[in-house]
């Protein structure tokens, strides 16, 4: 009884490994197919968001460098501008999207706010812009990225992201047609907009670490707030 119980237990390990194997080489090649899910894939804004895109963006809040260099091989044009001002408000990482929807004046923001907003468009803006209203989305209207300031203009306390321009206030947005879009008049009217505004909001957590709507408090009524701040696994949205 030996024998047919020893080769019973050796088949099992083998048909173990090879399942194992088999695995293995379709995970990779699924890997391959899909490299917003792959972790070691380089970060290419171009490529279908997946698991792993937000912790990769998340990677480039302190490297402003390899975020730049994530720009180009995506085919973003861009300007790097130099640093500015001191203390708290010292500005490193000022990165200038030169085809992205502005309304104007254009602001500057950190490489990794920059790099979230152009996934944030294509993935999210103007799908949901399509999807409900059949046209693109022409301008993005915001209160702009830099304030040297402290968390809601306290005197004291934990200062801004808007200090570092690693952050962006946005008011609206208007479609091709004209129609404006605002998010202190739309927000909860239950229609069309109310939608798009929804839609969009929750599109921009897949690659910021910040997002604050209406939904967060009164100071947050006319504008989503979208920063690049660590905050835990996961994020804020909301």
């Amino acid at each position: 009884m030996l024998r047919p119980l020893a080769r019973l237990s050796a088949d099992r390990l083998v048909l173990t490994i090879l399942v194992l194997i088999a695995l293995f080489v379709g995970g990779r090649a699924w890997l391959a197919e899909n490299p917003g899910s792959n972790p070691w894939a380089p970060l290419d804004l171009n490529d279908e968001p997946g698991w792993a895109t937000k912790s990769k963006i998340a990677a480039l809040r302190d490297d402003p460098a390899q975020c730049r260099a994530v720009l180009e091989r995506s085919e973003v044009d861009f300007t790097p501008l130099e640093p500015v001002g001191e203390g708290a408000c010292r500005r490193e990482d000022r990165t200038l999207l030169s085809e992205f929807p502005y309304a104007d004046p254009r602001p500057d923001t950190t490489c990794a706010v920059a790099a979230a907003l152009e996934i944030w468009r294509r993935d999210s803006v103007q799908p949901a812009a399509q999807e409900i209203f059949g046209q693109d989305v022409a301008r993005i209207e915001h209160f702009g990225s830099f304030s040297c300031r402290r968390l809601y203009g306290r005197d004291e306390g934990p200062w801004s992201e808007h200090a570092t321009g690693n952050a962006i206030d946005i008011a609206g947005f208007v479609l091709e047609d004209g129609t404006r879009i605002a998010i202190v008049n739309d927000w909860d009217t239950e229609d069309e907009r109310s939608q798009f505004l929804h839609e969009v909001r929750d599109g921009a957590c897949v690659a910021f670490g910040t997002v604050l709507s209406p939904d967060y408090n009164e100071a947050h009524r006319d504008h989503f707030h979208l920063d690049q701040e660590s905050r835990g696994f996961g994020g804020v949205c909301r």
